[in-house]
């Protein structure tokens, strides 16, 4: 009778262990789905669960586990953001968590994670300070900083000759890291160039007259090149501020990467340069093409900006927890740290000093004519990686 007791205890032991193994791996998903930014929030959602679908081969499990995406929306607000991380982490029991789009919001969700002592992957939030000053151990980020936007934009302007730039940019974390960066990218690969002023705008400005007048005030009689370089997220300046026909004073307009829609806008000014994120056509490998003709195929449109961003995110959450064996957060940690993963870009590291990803930017060149809405930029150059001395600004 013993016997049969000990071996149905230890049958049952076997029992739960497997089943505690096979428990599904939970991930939440926080981003803006209310507000200005709902594009971007939707962008990564859908790149999420394609970049999962890739990387795991259509089964959407990891070692028998399957993976089970909790959505939240924090509305753009950072109280909200913190709230949800908070609810993720200790009610729904999620492994990991991968936010948001506000980098406001994000950096209220860094010190959530450091309590809870679980992974927080960045995404798409830019912010500097989120893998500087505010930076915690758990913290990793897919996104580009601001400073490697910041070092695209710079190695998208000419080497030599007198360069001035002014810089219209969002009153906010995002706009101002924006600016800061470039200055400080400028200083190191282009010291023929200087920010010789910066305008600050609210998030939500729709009329830029007076900024306008100013920066011209500022630039039109400098020598040499004249660019203003404009750091937005949302609903794009460039139009209102070319409306106001700065070439009369012999000045351009350098535009970052944005999404799809909102460079739509660019074919009106052919020609004009800058340095972008991610743009479907400049990619080439196995992962973006299959990329590229899905999302095509699904949505009858290529991938975004913010696709490819979530994308990345599910990339690096399955090889983590393929690398660690599983998630136990200082095992993902271990596996993380240093650690190269495939996306839709091609490689891209995870710097072990601050859990930056670090990966390559394109200069782009705003084509004369695209075959449709969406062929708008030709590349100019890709920058790679080890071209951009990001400095490690945390206090690890």
């Amino acid at each position: 009778m013993r016997l049969k007791l000990k071996i149905a205890a230890a049958t049952a032991g076997i029992f739960f262990a497997s089943a505690a193994f096979a428990q599904d791996i939970k991930i939440a998903l926080i981003a803006g789905k209310t507000g200005p930014l709902e594009a971007y929030a939707k962008q990564t959602e859908t790149g999420f669960m394609m970049g999962l679908e890739y990387v795991t081969k259509g089964t959407m499990a990891v070692s028998g586990r399957k993976i089970s995406v909790i959505v939240k929306d924090d509305q753009l607000k950072a109280d909200l953001a913190k709230t949800l991380l908070e609810q993720a982490y200790n009610d729904d029991k999620v492994d990991l968590a991968v936010g948001t789009s506000s980098s406001a919001a994000a950096l209220a969700m860094l010190p959530v994670a450091e309590e809870n002592e679980k992974v927080l992957i960045v995404e798409p939030a830019v912010a500097d300070a989120i893998t500087g000053d505010k930076w915690n151990r758990f913290i990793f980020r897919t996104a580009r900083n601001s400073t490697q936007d910041a070092y695209g934009a710079a190695a998208a302007i000419p080497a030599s000759g007198d360069v001035s730039i002014a810089t219209l940019a969002q009153d906010y974390a995002f706009g101002r890291d924006g600016v800061g960066a470039l200055k400080s990218a400028l200083a190191q690969i282009r010291p023929n160039a200087k920010v010789v002023f910066e305008e600050y705008a609210p998030q939500n400005a729709t009329d830029f007259t007076a900024s306008a007048q100013r920066i011209f005030d500022a630039l039109k009689d400098k020598p040499g090149k004249k660019i203003i370089n404009i750091i937005w997220a949302g609903q794009h300046p460039l139009p209102k501020i070319a409306d106001l026909k700065p070439e009369r004073f012999g000045i351009e307009i350098a535009p970052g990467g944005n999404i799809l829609p909102a460079m739509q806008i660019y074919k009106n000014y052919p020609g004009m340069e800058g340095a972008v994120y991610y743009y479907y056509a400049f990619p080439k490998n196995p992962m973006n093409d299959w990329f590229v003709a899905e999302h095509q195929k699904r949505f009858n449109a290529p991938p975004d900006f913010f696709t490819a961003g979530g994308f990345a995110a599910a990339s690096a959450a399955v090889t983590a927890i393929q690398k660690a064996g599983g998630t136990d957060t200082e095992k993902l940690i271990a596996a993380m740290e240093g650690m190269t993963f495939e996306t839709p870009k091609g490689p891209m590291t995870f710097r072990k000093e601050d859990h930056q990803a670090l990966q390559e930017m394109y200069h782009f060149k705003v084509k004369a004519s695209g075959k449709d809405a969406n062929d708008l930029l030709d590349l100019v150059a890709t920058i790679p990686a080890d071209k951009m001395p990001i400095p490690v600004r945390n206090k690890r």
